[in-house]
């Protein structure tokens, strides 16, 4: 009798195990079906296939039996710069091809989607399994506080934010029968504000080295990233710039060509009275004086800030 009694435990303990299991299941499924609906709402598109989207907002480390958004991503990539290329042929006829490039790229790049991820708060319905996911997105949304829309390479976006929204988009595309115009309805809104020919950047890289070509100076970009997460920037010798940022090598270059651009262009306006005033021809033959003169730039190098646990 007790073996029997102890037999009708061992079950019922399983029973309500499989009871526990079968709720939890409950409960997440209606969690789910919960977060789905509410990223619908987001983007205003109410999806056929809800699989789609579960798929889109579901990251490798979440669970090896489920579907991950990369595939999907991979549509999206290409029907975002479709989306944008064609927005941007009708607006902006008199562009010329290099221009149009630049403005798809600046609206497109990680920075940007990651941004949209953020604004619309799409991040808050992934599912994953990254503990420091967390803690990146924040540092993210505090640096860019100082770079209203864009910084221009001077902050890295946590690509995952980047991808949520390609992801969505591909969703979203496959849903609708791969229309290019559903799509375009949908995202162009989420999108904004969109970069446009006048809010355009000149990247820091580009903006040192056409500085400098024009008065025909030699800049040098010294790599002290692996010592202490900086680059110095030398311009016919002289130290000009300096950035520091520990977490991504290219940060660490692109934020010593902005500061040495901006210490130059600092010393240039000095030298002409004006900031961004052209060189007359009187100042353009005393290029050889302010050669000289570039050599003591940056008597102190200001650096950005770096990255965290730096």
């Amino acid at each position: 009798m007790a073996m029997e009694g102890e037999k009708a435990e061992q079950i019922q303990s399983k029973l309500n195990q499989i009871q526990v299991t079968d709720d939890e299941a409950k409960n997440s499924e209606i969690f789910l079906a919960e977060n789905l609906e509410k990223v619908e709402e987001i983007i205003g598109y109410k999806f056929k296939d809800r699989t789609l989207l579960e798929e889109a907002l579901t990251d490798s480390s979440f669970s090896a039996k489920c579907a991950s958004y990369e595939r999907l991503e991979y549509v999206g990539d290409s029907v975002l710069g479709l989306v944008i290329s064609r927005e941007q042929f009708f607006k902006y006829p008199e562009l010329p091809p290099g221009v149009l490039t630049r403005l798809r790229a600046a609206n497109v790049d990680k920075e940007k989607l990651a941004r949209v991820a953020l604004n619309h708060g799409l991040h808050n319905y992934l599912r994953h399994k990254k503990p420091l996911l967390e803690e990146q997105i924040r540092f993210f949304r505090e640096e860019i506080l100082g770079y209203p829309l864009h910084s221009n390479g001077l902050v890295d976006a946590p690509k995952v934010l980047c991808d949520i929204v390609e992801s969505v988009i591909g969703a979203v595309f496959i849903d609708c029968g791969s229309s290019i115009d559903n799509v375009r309805k949908v995202f162009m809104p989420l999108l904004e504000p969109i970069i446009t020919p006048q809010t355009l950047q000149v990247h820091p890289m580009t903006r040192l080295y056409e500085l400098c070509q024009k008065y025909g100076w030699q800049v040098i970009c010294k790599d002290r990233w692996k010592e202490s997460g900086t680059y110095d920037i030398y311009v016919d010798g002289g130290l000009v710039g300096r950035g520091t940022y520990q977490l991504k090598k290219e940060i660490a270059l692109y934020r010593a060509a902005k500061n040495a651009a901006d210490n130059i262009e600092k010393r240039i306006a000095g030298r002409e009275g004006k900031y961004g005033l052209e060189l007359s021809e009187e100042a353009q033959s005393r290029t050889t004086e302010l050669e000289a003169d570039v050599a003591t730039v940056c008597t102190s190098v200001v650096e950005l800030p770096a990255g965290p646990g730096s």
